[in-house]
C-alpha cells in the first residue's frame, strides 16, 4: 500500500511521534495507546494519491508531514482545487463515519508521511472509546463551518479582485502570519487553480496579480508572496 521514498524518512516514520492534536488532544493514555495498535504508518511520494472523489471509503488518513492537494471535478471534466491540507488534519474523516464515498481526491504535492487507520479499526475504536465521539464531532463541525465561511466569504464578493484579495487575507490567517507587519504565504498553487477557486480565468488572476505588484501591495520572491501592505489589501478584500 505505501512507497518507500528514501530511508531518512522512513526512520522518521518509526521514530517521530504522530501529528494528531487535533483528533487526539487531551485523550487518556490507554486511548492513545489503543490508537497506536491500529495506525499503519506509510511515506508517499510527491503526486501519490490517497484516495479519490467517488470511491468507497478505507479509512481515515493522518497527514503528519507534507502537504496535500485536495480537489473534485466538474462536469467538463475540469479539476478544481479547494484546499491544501497541512499536517495534523485528517483527511477523509466524514466518508469514513458516514460510510459515504469520498468527496474529493487527495494528491501528496511532495513526500508525505501518513498514518492510515482502516475503516472497520476506526468506527471500533470509536465505539469503545467513548470519549474520542466527541473530538470526532467537534473535528467534523469544524470542517463544515470553515466550508459554509469559506463559501460565504466568496459567494458575496462583488469582483475577481475581491475575492482574490479576500482568498490571500483568508490564507495569512491560516498560516499564522496575519499579525505580522508584511506577511509571507507560500503559494502551492498556480493561477489557473486560484482561478477556478475564485470562479474565473486564469488571465484575470495573472491581471489581477500583475496589479497588486505594480501598486506595490505584495511583491513575488520566488514561490513566496509577501505582502508588503495589508491595509490596502484588507480593504480591496471589504470595498472593492
Amino acid at each position: 500500500m505505501f512507497s518507500p521514498y528514501g530511508l531518512d524518512i522512513i526512520e522518521s516514520c518509526l521514530t517521530c511521534k504522530t501529528r494528531t492534536e487535533r483528533l487526539l488532544r487531551d485523550l487518556s493514555g490507554a486511548t492513545l495507546q489503543a490508537f497506536e495498535t491500529i495506525k499503519c504508518v506509510g511515506v508517499y511520494p510527491k503526486g501519490s494519491v490517497l484516495f479519490v472523489e467517488g470511491q468507497a471509503p478505507r479509512g481515515i488518513f493522518v497527514l503528519c508531514r507534507g502537504q496535500v492537494k485536495l480537489s473534485f471535478c466538474v462536469p467538463d471534466n475540469h479539476t478544481v482545487t479547494v484546499r491544501i491540507a497541512k499536517p495534523g488534519e485528517v483527511l477523509g474523516l466524514s466518508a469514513t463515519v458516514a460510510g459515504e464515498p469520498y468527496r474529493l481526491t487527495a494528491e501528496t504535492m511532495d513526500p508525505c508521511q501518513v498514518n492510515f487507520v482502516k475503516r472497520d479499526d476506526f468506527l471500533r475504536f470509536v465505539k469503545t472509546h467513548p470519549e474520542v465521539c466527541f473530538k470526532v464531532a467537534e473535528q467534523l463541525s469544524e470542517k463544515y463551518n470553515t466550508a459554509c465561511d469559506e463559501v460565504r466569504a466568496l459567494g458575496l464578493s462583488h469582483s475577481a479582485a475581491e475575492k482574490l484579495a479576500k482568498l490571500l487575507v483568508e490564507w495569512s490567517l491560516r498560516n499564522g502570519e496575519a499579525a505580522k507587519q508584511e506577511p509571507r504565504l507560500k503559494l502551492a498553487f498556480t493561477h489557473h487553480e486560484i482561478a477556478q477557486m475564485i470562479g474565473t480565468s486564469r488571465e484575470t488572476v495573472t491581471r489581477l496579480f500583475g496589479d497588486l505588484k505594480k501598486r506595490q501591495i505584495v511583491e513575488g520572491k520566488g514561490s513566496t508572496l509577501v505582502i508588503r501592505n495589508k491595509s490596502a489589501l484588507e480593504l480591496i478584500a471589504m470595498n472593492n
